[in-house]
């Protein structure tokens, strides 16, 4: 997300209203509002409207605020151009799934927030921070005492048949008694304006990361309103998260810096933005299961500079991915013996493994009693009314009934589907319910409210899900982030309030009585461990996206040079020498321009200019620009946390860019893009490819990975920059009867044409290419430049000189490539012969050093570097 503020034209003209609450112009526009809103649904609460039609308080001083004044409505539908416009900017992503797989849509803010009263905050805070209580009493109780399951308050049949139940973790004790950190409540606003609770998420709940970009965005759209409505702040809540963890997490360390993680699934998953974006936010390092390892029952991190002890984490993985040794063999994403370290006690998860049995739509039913055993109270927020099938009483209550209820799945299953679809027959559903009761809950349905969205000039009411989160204070309290995310239902049917089926977010503002929290994430005063706990360190992962990141950077900027110049010899108009146009297509096949078996461009040149073409877009193609773009995309879509949203955006739009302007257009021979609508594509592609490694070079931090992102380009440079001086060495293309075409091709893919013509004039000799293209430190694409740049930032890499010595050794001394004594015994055919041996030797070093490089810092293989704990 971008510190600077949206930038709102118009909607920054007037800031301070033009008129106060009460006055005409003010009712003007409340009755203008009114016009331009649906009819009132009798069937549920409306969040806008009272039921005399008026707008209800909040939202009358909510547009007193507007800034425009009277000309304020017109002014919104900019505002949400310029919602949508920031999400973009921010890359903010939401992956949906399919059966087809996942993809990445962008995250759906809309610009009206949820307003809520102090009064009704406070009952919802009243009972959300009680059922977080009860939770976390009925984990202690389960997996120790159970109590429970004796007194018959939680059938066994429902507990052990859950997969979220985990028994590895029986009589486990987490540190502080605390098995939840942070759990989230969906509730909804019934018809009569009570709150009840429809569920909660116990695992990792999702939703923190974006709730703070939702504010952020839409706070800054409506500053006025925001700051006399008395909106109250989230940043405290985050803090305290972070701080519980820390406490806990100080106590195992015995060091006020303990290492905190958060642990992700990984790119794919579909909250993955917020992942990044929390960590960030929170200052924790970013990871995945294969970034952690356990020895001796203790967790590490794998980083570059060796492996470091981690003393908490907040996942953001299910429980049953998290250990493939003991939980789901079949898990990727897991860290093999996690459960040793859990029960040694050697770390502290948030949330503890474990509670995923109360995320059961079963659960809820049996709430009350277990709310009066555990805690010697009611429940202070109902819940739905929930009937566990495997209850043969509860199924004989509700078996006639299914028809307006929901019928939802009490045990997890693979796949999308986690209830029967609205409308589903009851005698279908019942027949489901009776192949396997314990499987089936039924739940009562809840009119949801409806809230104000702003669409198109029009304010459209629909039906709305509040997701709130309650965090541990570490003394046995909680406390409730002031706020949270609405969900809103794609279509008016409230059934399915889901991002996943095209819902949308808003805002929720907290309006207070009291003083507004002004906290700050940022700290009044750093000490010295918090310099400590803010070197973040850069983990194996990382730094292998990094490394590639640079890698495929450069490799896209070599295949563009490679097929504008080739495209320009096979259309050049004068007469290019046969051993020319063959070595542009031995360049053009070795490096995945044109597929194998295709002639020559001096054969057939307007056959293999088709290919060529052809192949540009293939996003299947192993070598092709598109792939390599898109290869590009993953390895910066890995470092989100990372990359600043412009670097991530360039990457991003370039690959988008190049794949909508080769998208073949009406009247293209068979989709093959025209060569004068391709050309224009490249140099575009080359300017932002310009753009983009200025940007890895001048505005990133040099820390170990911005070093291993320098040696991974300038090892691809090196590779390819051999390869394609040994290609034209070996065609042919730099003897004297071809050498001032060939030269011309060689200097353009050096990208050293002007400095060649400024030193050399009119000499076309192949010594004058050695000095510039093969001995020149000072020419970043010469292979002395390319070396002596490897030599400096391979011994800044992390690790024992003896072992950085090793690597360096690798990489010959730039200065006796080719010493000038030597150079005196070679004529032209001698001097060829021993660049083409040079330049064979010179593409496999990088080859090996690459090798090396991973082995060291990636894999953490046995006799690498970084052998250390």
């Amino acid at each position: 997300m971008s510190a600077e503020p949206i930038s709102r034209s118009a909607l920054a003209d007037a800031e301070l209203p033009l008129f106060d609450d009460g006055t005409s112009a003010g009712d003007a526009l409340a009755a203008e509002w009114l016009r331009r809103t649906g009819a009132l649904d009798p069937s549920a609460f409306d969040e806008l409207r009272g039921a005399d039609g008026r707008l209800r308080e909040r939202w009358r001083r909510f547009v007193g605020w507007l800034p425009g004044g009277p000309d304020a409505l017109p002014l919104l539908d900019q505002a949400v151009q310029r919602v949508q416009q920031q999400i973009r900017a921010d890359g903010i992503t939401h992956n949906v799934y399919s059966d087809a797989g996942s993809a990445p849509r962008p995250w759906s803010l809309e610009l009206l927030p949820l307003l809520i009263e102090p009064g009704d905050w406070a009952a919802i805070e009243r009972g959300v921070t009680q059922r977080a209580a009860l939770l976390n009493a009925m984990l202690a109780d389960v997996y120790g005492d159970g109590r429970l399951l004796r007194d018959g308050l939680l059938p066994a049949s429902l507990l052990y048949r859950h997969p979220g139940y985990l028994r590895p973790l029986h009589g486990v004790v987490p540190p502080g008694r605390q098995w939840l950190h942070i759990a989230a409540f969906d509730l909804a606003r019934g018809p009569d304006g009570r709150w009840w609770i429809l569920g909660h998420r116990t695992q990792g709940p999702s939703g923190l990361g974006y709730v703070l970009h939702n504010r952020l965005v839409v706070s800054r759209l409506f500053p006025e309103a925001f700051r006399e409505m008395r909106v109250q702040h989230i940043a405290s809540s985050y803090r305290l998260l972070l701080d519980t963890v820390e406490a806990q997490a100080r106590r195992i360390a015995g060091t006020p810096a303990p290492r905190l993680v958060l642990l992700t699934p990984g790119p794919h998953n579909e909250t993955y933005f917020e992942h990044a974006y929390l960590a960030r936010y929170l200052g924790v390092p970013l990871v995945e299961g294969g970034d952690l390892m356990v020895r001796g029952e203790r967790l590490y991190l794998k980083t570059v500079e060796g492996l470091e002890p981690v003393h908490g984490v907040l996942r953001r993985l299910d429980d049953d991915y998290c250990d493939p040794l003991e939980l789901r063999p079949d898990s990727t994403l897991g860290v093999p013996g996690l459960l040793q370290a859990v029960r040694a006690g050697h770390v502290v998860m948030a949330n503890a493994l474990g509670s995923g049995f109360l995320e059961s739509p079963a659960v809820q039913g049996f709430m009350p009693r277990i709310c009066e055993a555990l805690l010697g109270e009611p429940l202070a927020l109902p819940s739905l009314p929930s009937w566990w099938c495997g209850e043969q009483a509860a199924w004989d209550a509700v078996r006639d009934q299914l028809d307006d209820k929901i019928v939802r799945r009490a045990f997890p299953r693979q796949g999308l589907e986690k209830a029967l679809p609205p409308g589903t027959p009851g005698r279908d559903a019942a027949a489901r319910i009776e192949a396997d009761p314990d499987a089936w809950t039924v739940q009562g349905l809840l009119p949801l409210s409806q809230a104000p969205l702003w669409q198109d000039g029009h304010c459209a009411p629909k039906p709305a899900l509040l997701r709130v989160y309650a965090v541990a204070d570490g003394q046995g309290g909680w406390r409730l982030l002031p706020g949270g995310m609405t969900r809103v239902a794609a279509g008016g049917n409230g059934h399915d309030v889901s991002m996943q089926h095209g819902g949308s977010s808003l805002d929720t503002w907290v309006m207070t009585d009291g003083p507004v929290d002004t906290f700050s994430m940022l700290t009044q005063r750093l000490s010295v461990d918090d310099l400590l706990a803010r070197r973040r360190p850069v983990t194996s992962r990382t730094a292998e996206n990094l490394f590639w990141l640079g890698r495929y950077t450069e490799r896209t900027e070599q295949l563009l040079r490679l097929a504008r110049g080739v495209l320009a010899l096979v259309n050049d108009d004068t007469a290019t020498p046969p051993a020319v146009l063959r070595a542009a297509g031995e360049l053009a096949e070795r490096f995945g321009l044109v597929p194998a078996g295709v002639p020559s461009p001096d054969r057939a040149p307007r056959l293999f200019e088709r290919a060529l073409l052809d192949g540009l877009g293939d996003a299947q193609g192993a070598t092709s620009v598109a792939f390599n773009l898109q290869a590009l995309a993953r390895a910066a879509g890995a470092l989100r946390d990372r990359l600043a949203p412009e670097h991530w955006g360039l990457v991003r739009q370039m690959g988008e860019d190049f794949a909508a302007a080769l998208t073949p257009v009406d009247g293209e021979d068979s989709g093959v893009p025209a060569l004068s609508r391709v050309l224009p594509v490249l140099d575009s592609l080359g300017l932002q490819l310009a753009a983009l490694t200025g940007a890895q070079s001048d505005r990133m931090t040099r820390d170990h990975g911005w070093r291993l992102l320098t040696v991974g380009r300038y090892i691809e440079r090196l590779i390819g920059l051999a390869a394609q001086f040994g290609i034209l060495l070996d065609e042919g293309a730099l003897q004297p009867q071809a050498r001032g075409v060939g030269n011309a091709l060689l200097l353009d893919l050096f990208d050293s044409t002007i400095t060649f013509r400024a030193r050399y004039q009119r000499h076309e000799d192949l010594l004058a290419l050695v000095d510039l293209l093969v001995l020149d430190t000072s020419n970043p694409r010469a292979w002395a430049g390319v070396l002596r740049r490897l030599c400096t930032e391979c011994g800044k890499l992390p690790g024992p000189s003896a072992a950085l010595g090793s690597l360096i050794r690798r990489l010959p001394d730039p200065a006796g490539l080719m010493p000038l004594e030597e150079l005196r015994r070679f004529d032209d055919i001698g001097l060829a012969d021993r660049l083409s041996g040079l330049a064979r030797s010179l593409a496999d070093v990088g080859a090996a050093l690459s090798d090396d490089i991973g082995q060291h810092y990636f894999a953490h293989a046995e006799g690498g570097v970084m052998q250390r704990v």
